[in-house]
């Protein structure tokens, strides 16, 4: 192999694992070398400089590597999307209950030893939760019933998977029937770079809870042409990245005619960082990961979930003019659990499972930036139209 093919390999596989790690970084923000993805914890320290450089520039996102944690410091381009927040076991949402725990849980570690147990953590938690404010807020935790104890072990579990916790002894299961206990070990580099904020919540005093969000992610007014370009450029980037679809209607005019002029050069610079291939059409943008590894949320999926959303795509795709009441969908999803009852699982036929069927079809779709609930029911956004189903047609073959 020449000096000059051999560059050219070395060139590429450079290419490569950058991307890899751009993409790591969007799908999981916090890595540790103890982590389920450890090995892309070992590239993005590899790349470390030029991945800094490349977010900081193009995104405004910072990021700090160090031998213990590796943290993108992301700020949302939109404050306002509540569509994709902490699944647990991978399908349910966190409840309400379940952030105020793990927020409490977090303020109860901060002061913790370096090693704790599931029962000790309880107990210090009990002790913050018993605020008026939260009471006032509707929010009260005795953890006697068998679902309070298991909102806390999902919440427990949650810091496991992001490497704030490491497990030494015991099972969170034990704790839930009331016979035993866990051990963690606390990791205090990862529970330091857990909060990304430019002001601490505890200086915001906004009245309403989006202000209050908008308020410690909130950045310095530009004060020169240059930097208002940057900041646009910045928020266009961060949307295009982090949101499944980028709405032109969804933008401001400034963002508008920002991308307007700078769309291409925009485009190229984030694909060839990351491997995505830009969709552009008349109503937005959408950077699609063939890779997968990016995407944290799929469609199609397998299974009777991933089956009942995708049919349900399909119906609402030929309604893109009109709002379509749930109560509609519940009862076409009733329709195709019965149709599809030798390949669904058999609670879909159960009464009332349509209602759950629907309701995290709906989730999953208008987390994927497919649909949009409106007054009374759902608003198909024009994506959804590649999800629309058609009949194959076969091309005649030439010698016909």
């Amino acid at each position: 192999m020449s000096a000059e093919i051999l560059s050219d390999v070395l060139d590429q596989q450079r290419v490569d694992e950058r991307q890899r790690a751009v993409r790591a970084l969007l799908r999981h923000p916090l890595l540790t070398p103890r982590g389920p993805d450890a090995q892309s914890f070992v590239l993005v320290r590899r790349h470390a400089s030029w991945l800094a450089d490349w977010f900081g520039r193009e995104t405004g996102w910072s990021l700090r590597a160090d031998p213990g944690v590796v943290r993108l410091r992301k700020v949302p381009g939109s404050s306002h999307d509540g569509t994709r927040g902490v699944l647990a076991k991978g399908k349910v949402h966190f409840s309400r209950r379940r952030y105020v725990l793990a927020c409490l849980a977090l303020a109860v570690l901060e002061r913790a030893e370096s090693q704790v147990t599931l029962a000790r953590l309880v107990e210090r938690l009990l002790g913050l939760a018993a605020d008026p404010a939260l009471e006032a807020a509707g929010i009260a935790f005795a953890l006697d019933s068998r679902e309070e104890r298991s909102d806390l072990v999902a919440v427990a579990r949650l810091l496991l998977e992001i490497g704030v916790l490491h497990k030494v002894a015991g099972d969170e299961h034990a704790f839930v029937n009331q016979s035993g206990d866990a051990l963690y070990d606390l990791d205090r580099r990862v529970l330091a770079a857990i909060l990304v904020a430019r002001r601490g919540p505890s200086l915001v005093y906004a009245g309403t809870f989006e202000a209050r969000v908008a308020a410690i992610v909130a950045e310095a007014e530009p004060a020169s042409e240059d930097a208002r370009n940057r900041a646009l450029r910045h928020a266009l980037a961060r949307r295009l990245l982090d949101d499944p679809v980028l709405y032109y209607a969804d933008l401001s005019e400034a963002e508008r005619g920002y991308l307007a002029l700078q769309r291409g050069p925009l485009l190229h610079r984030l694909t060839d960082a990351t491997g995505f291939v830009a969709e552009v059409r008349a109503e937005g943008i959408a950077l699609i990961d063939p890779s997968g590894e990016a995407t944290d949320l799929g469609m199609p999926e397998e299974g009777t979930d991933g089956h009942a959303a995708l049919l349900l795509a399909d119906y609402l795709a030929a309604r893109l003019d009109r709002e379509t009441p749930v109560v509609e969908l519940e009862s076409h999803v009733r329709e195709l659990a019965a149709h599809h009852r030798g390949h669904w699982r058999k609670t879909a036929r159960e009464p009332g499972a349509e209602r759950e069927l629907t309701r995290d079809a709906l989730a999953r779709l208008e987390a994927l930036g497919l649909i949009r609930r409106g007054g009374t029911g759902i608003v198909a956004l024009p994506a959804l139209a590649r999800f629309a189903y058609q009949e194959p047609v076969l091309a005649e073959s030439r010698g016909s």
